[in-house]
């Protein structure tokens, strides 16, 4: 894991802050994952246990004015832009509380105020939205920067290829940010593109390739900070590959048949919280009894999530043909 010190490009009290996020995204997924086996959330779930450090580590260089789209892995992206819990408990809940007054349910949560534009099912969906809004952006100069997150999955769709040479023939303000968790639902990703790094495919548009540790948070960081003052200095578009792993199925009805439990123990201990925790108590950032005091306050923010959602009140059906477009 990158080095701390004087030099970091966050205080102390961000570290921590940074720390207490992953923890958030990690106990907000488990609590949800446990609603749906109780049958409180209807859909389905993809549940980003194991990526936090991706979704923290992208969102830490951002201003509030800069924008994300997320996937239909994307709760850790809504949490690390600052979108609320209990909003978004409510929203998965059904509630008029939620985001999306109950309709949009997990795949399709947005934060206009923080500059989340939302979550997509669709897979490789956010690429040409994230580009629309970097062109936004820059023809109105209005200087923001977009982080567009998506899988491996979405790098052999069209819509990948589209945004990327778009993006780069029109030097947009947008990042590309590939979280490669080594299998597009059950596919390995080995066996769906015959190259080593899927980075390595910046070069066909003129843009910079980057590959990071998606489990060390500091690279993370790091490498996104690169490539947003790249983008906010009008030099456009960057493709950051970040590897790292899924804990969980693709979706709650995956029973991950196509891979080994040995390589999900391997992985296991790459867990970017505890590399992150380790580092912050190895440089006297952090101990022990405030790690306790972070996880107790983590608890606290989630139960008071699950009760604000489960007190709301659920949409009526007067509201049943509004908010729609057709």
């Amino acid at each position: 894991m990158s080095k701390l010190g004087e030099n970091s490009l966050f205080s102390q009290e961000q570290l921590r802050k940074m720390l207490y996020d992953m923890l958030l995204i990690r106990r907000f997924e488990e609590k949800v994952e446990q609603l749906f086996q109780q049958g409180k959330i209807h859909g389905t779930m993809h549940l980003c246990i194991g990526q936090e450090a991706t979704a923290v580590g992208a969102c830490a260089v951002l201003t509030n004015e800069d924008k994300i789209i997320s996937t239909h892995r994307g709760h850790g992206h809504c949490i690390a832009k600052g979108t609320e819990v209990d909003r978004m408990m409510a929203e998965l809940l059904g509630k008029v509380t939620g985001y999306c007054k109950g309709k949009g349910g997990s795949m399709h949560i947005a934060d206009l105020d923080k500059g989340n534009l939302g979550a997509n099912g669709i897979v490789a969906g956010g690429l040409p939205l994230a580009t629309g809004a970097a062109l936004t952006s820059k023809m109105k100069e209005l200087g923001y920067v977009v982080v567009c997150f998506f899988g491996d999955g979405s790098t052999n769709e069209g819509a990948f290829h589209e945004s990327l040479n778009l993006a780069s023939v029109w030097n947009l303000p947008v990042i590309f940010f590939c979280e490669n968790n080594q299998y597009g639902m059950s596919g390995s990703i080995k066996e769906m593109t015959n190259i080593q790094h899927i980075a390595e495919r910046a070069a066909s548009y003129g843009i910079p390739g980057e590959i990071v540790d998606g489990n060390d948070l500091l690279e993370v960081t790091e490498v996104t900070k690169k490539a947003v003052e790249r983008a906010r200095n009008g030099k456009g578009p960057t493709l950051i590959e970040a590897k790292t792993y899924r804990w969980r199925g693709h979706s709650r009805s995956d029973a991950r048949k196509y891979r080994t439990r040995d390589e999900e123990k391997e992985w296991k201990t790459k867990d970017p919280i505890e590399l992150f925790k380790n580092k912050l108590i190895e440089e006297n950032i952090l101990t022990e009894a405030a790690f306790l005091e972070i996880e107790e306050q983590v608890k606290k923010e989630i139960e008071a999530a699950v009760e604000f959602a489960e007190n709301s009140p659920i949409p009526g059906e007067e509201t049943l043909e509004t908010d729609i477009f057709a």
